[in-house]
């Protein structure tokens, strides 16, 4: 049976089907047990306002159809099929040049460079077949060097009118960058833009680095590291790249750190005589709570976005499955019960969902179920495929892919919680362990 999605604009108007070119009102896509008719769109190259806008007004563009092509819920209608050109943003738009291209969508934009150097872009989204405009005409200010974040700005304010979603294209990931050969890897901590651009270094490649996680802000990483001889959980400052060690107890190893929603705490594993245990952390007193005891491994913890639930993986039943328990400790309940091995669980930042990595039958698998542990879908499927991270609307999916033998190497993809839109993200070298920043502000 199928399962149909209908995701709507957020702006007041009546119902249109994409294919129905005679209908007016807002667009629709609908997915159908995870198969979706892109939404076909135009982006004329933006209009520069200043000689000095003429390039960046061009690329602007291309990155907001980059953007949008990417989460695979639209198309580009080619350059070669317009009729009308864009000469002016003030100009009124010929919508029945685009209907006969069949672009339901169309974006529009202008570029300036304003007195003092500042960049300023403006840009309009309209419903072709209605005719109309979608919500009101913005403009983004800023700075000629980060002309990429203001066309993902833009791509996210387009993203949110035709879906009704959050966007995540103005966002950030740092992870885990791997050169050398597999059994002399160098690791260091990266950051990126979400799509791979603007790579920039935050460590150098002397120590292993693991497992970085954003705070709740995005300007600070926690991640562990091998600097002193075993692993130990640091504090990054993004932007003066200082950084220091959380302190644990002595004889111990602390690792799997991620940030509470207040960003005041860190809950973490620490392992003792053998033993791996949840604790959190004060982060400006360093005050300490162990959370579980039990023989068993208990390890990656996540809280969800509401601070009082924390979903983790342990061994207690035999083998590696998810439970969810109060942030303060106290009973856990299993949530995962399908056969393989359930690890790395995420909570989502809209609370709906924990995404996970499955060992079963000799593959790997990112999934996601809901907060009960019920819904489980996989959506991935191969050698390796573990620790996912959400976009920050929770509806896309970052993870580590590794290919097999000597020669393997981890890469970043992505994936829709459909399961259908499966891509790698571009980095210069190996790439692992990445980490999803909430949008930037």
């Amino acid at each position: 049976m199928s399962r149909l999605i209908a995701i709507w604009l957020m702006a007041a108007a009546v119902f249109m089907a994409p294919v129905a070119h005679a209908q007016t009102g807002p667009l629709k896509i609908e997915i159908t047990d995870g198969v979706i008719e892109p939404l076909p769109y135009a982006v004329p190259d933006f209009v520069p306002e200043s000689g000095a806008a003429s390039s960046m007004a061009k690329e602007i563009a291309r990155v907001v159809a980059a953007d949008l092509s990417g989460t695979g819920l639209f198309r580009e209608v080619p350059k070669e099929a317009f009729i009308s050109q864009i000469t002016s943003f003030a100009s009124p738009v010929e919508f029945s040049d685009w209907k006969a291209i069949n672009a339901q969508a169309l974006i529009t934009g202008a570029v300036d460079v304003a007195s003092g150097g500042k960049l300023v872009v403006k840009f309009r989204v309209y419903d072709v077949f209605a005719g109309q405009e979608l919500g009101g005409g913005l403009q983004f200010v800023g700075t000629q060097d980060g002309w990429r974040r203001m066309a993902h700005k833009v791509a996210d304010e387009v993203y949110s009118r035709i879906t009704g979603e959050g966007g995540y294209f103005d966002s950030r990931v740092v992870f885990v960058a791997e050169s050398g050969p597999k059994n002399e890897r160098k690791k260091r901590l990266a950051i990126m833009d979400y799509d791979g651009a603007n790579v920039q270094y935050l460590t150098d490649s002397r120590s292993i680095v693991l497992a970085p996680r954003f705070s709740p802000t995005g300007d600070r990483v926690l991640y562990t590291s091998y600097e002193s001889g075993f692993p130990r959980i640091y504090v990054l400052d993004v932007a003066s790249v200082g950084k220091r060690v959380l302190e644990s107890q002595e004889g111990t190893m602390s690792f799997a750190p991620r940030f509470a929603p207040d960003g005041r705490t860190v809950v973490y594993s620490l392992t003792q005589g053998g033993n791996s245990d949840i604790y959190t952390m004060d982060i400006a007193s360093g005050a300490s709570r162990r959370l579980t005891s039990a023989p068993s491994i208990e390890t990656a913890p996540s809280y969800s976005p509401d601070g009082r639930s924390i979903v983790f993986e342990s061994d207690r039943s035999g083998n590696q499955q998810l439970y969810i328990m109060p942030a303060t400790g106290g009973e856990a309940k299993r949530i995962s019960f399908g056969q393989g091995r359930y690890g790395t669980p995420v909570w989502s930042p809209r609370g709906d969902l924990i995404a996970f990595t499955k060992q079963s039958k000799g593959r790997f698998h990112i999934g996601v179920m809901r907060t009960d542990g019920s819904e489980e879908r996989l959506l991935t499927a191969s050698f390796l495929d573990e620790g996912p991270t959400w976009a920050p609307n929770g509806r896309v999916i970052m993870f580590t892919r590794e290919t097999q033998g000597a020669g393997g190497q981890a890469s970043l993809y992505s994936v829709d919680i459909t399961g259908r839109n499966v891509k790698r993200v571009r980095t210069e070298g190996g790439a692992s362990d990445p980490a999803w920043s909430p949008l930037q502000k």
